[in-house]
């Protein structure tokens, strides 16, 4: 998964009324199907069945400057829209193709006689609320560094961004053709088969766990059930790669048990959060999801989280802002 930065400043007038007209409201594409290609069509009606998808595209720019970004752009990528200094909004690309006649009918032109025509289908949607001065740093980019034009980040800033933030990919169009095409690569892929992964030790984790589960039974922060220690796991409240030292060393308030019987994965991946009131609110975006949604509502929802305080709130504000899956702004 690579990761496309797309900027699109909402403070703009033009970025606003194309936010509104087709990711704040879906595009109807059956209603627009005579501008596109068959194929497409179709494509679009497996990936989204109910007929609707967020939309967005990019103009080729002066000199075609953007088409080669455009080109390194694949479905399965990972799109930031950011503006006005954050990241507010993100997704899969779920399909990619190129209608100057779609653009122009959903966006018109720009003053340059161009359209938005390298489109793209998003799944998979949600806001945030990520400040560009926290990226800058994540990725270690120079302090000034703006995001000018849409840019596909390197490898390693990709892998840095989905493993930190916690992106789950959507459902996207499958690009090979060929059912043989990927035994043909890996038959001919001649470098290293295996990476090996340097995990640093945690010195501080034996000491969280004793501190938070002195004995061989604990209660599970979110659900509130009593469990056998072996099932609970201490779980860092903010992720533990984006605390600094000082926070790893606050283990009376860094961390909190947590069930592996699913409250640990759905904190993990965003589907619960923790208010500032101290109470579970689940994500919208756990309706797509029924077993999720489900379970969340029977067990989790609106459950008072004892271990939440004030000296906490900071660690489970982040959680908020950057993991927990909110439903993309107006």
């Amino acid at each position: 998964m690579r990761i496309v930065m797309q900027p699109a400043r909402r403070s703009e007038k033009v970025v606003r009324k194309h936010y509104e007209d087709t990711i704040a409201s879906s595009v109807d594409f059956q209603a627009h199907a005579h501008l596109l290609e068959p194929g497409v069509v179709d494509q679009l009606k497996q990936l989204f069945p109910e007929g609707r998808a967020q939309m967005w595209g990019i103009v080729p720019g002066k000199k075609n400057v953007n088409v080669a970004q455009v080109k390194k752009m694949s479905p399965g990528d990972w799109v930031f829209f950011t503006g006005d200094k954050k990241a507010y909004f993100g997704g899969t690309i779920a399909l990619m193709w190129r209608s100057p006649a779609l653009a122009t009918k959903l966006w018109d032109t720009n003053d340059d006689g161009q359209t938005w025509e390298y489109m793209y289908a998003l799944s998979g949607t949600r806001g945030f609320d990520i400040p560009i001065t926290e990226i800058r740093e994540l990725l270690g980019w120079n302090p000034k560094r703006n995001i000018m034009g849409i840019t596909v980040l390197g490898e390693d800033d990709s892998d840095t961004l989905q493993n930190f933030l916690t992106l789950d990919p959507a459902p996207a169009a499958v690009l090979a053709d060929d059912p043989g095409q990927d035994e043909e690569a890996v038959a001919a892929y001649d470098g290293e088969l295996e990476r090996k992964a340097i995990r640093a030790q945690r010195g501080e984790q034996a000491a969280l766990k004793r501190r938070l589960l002195p004995g061989p039974t604990g209660e599970c922060a979110l659900c509130g059930r009593i469990l056998p220690g072996t099932l609970l796991i201490g779980a860092h409240i903010k992720k533990r790669a984006m605390c600094t030292d000082e926070e790893k060393r606050d283990l009376a308030n860094i961390a909190m048990l947590a069930c592996t019987l699913g409250c640990d994965s759905l904190y993990e991946h965003g589907y619960i959060t923790i208010a500032e009131n101290g109470t579970i609110q689940a994500s919208p975006l756990a309706a797509d999801i029924p077993e999720i949604d489900t379970h969340i509502h029977t067990r989790l929802a609106g459950r008072t989280v004892t271990w939440w305080n004030p000296k906490r709130e900071p660690y489970f504000r982040w959680h908020r802002t950057h993991t927990f899956k909110q439903a993309p702004s107006a």
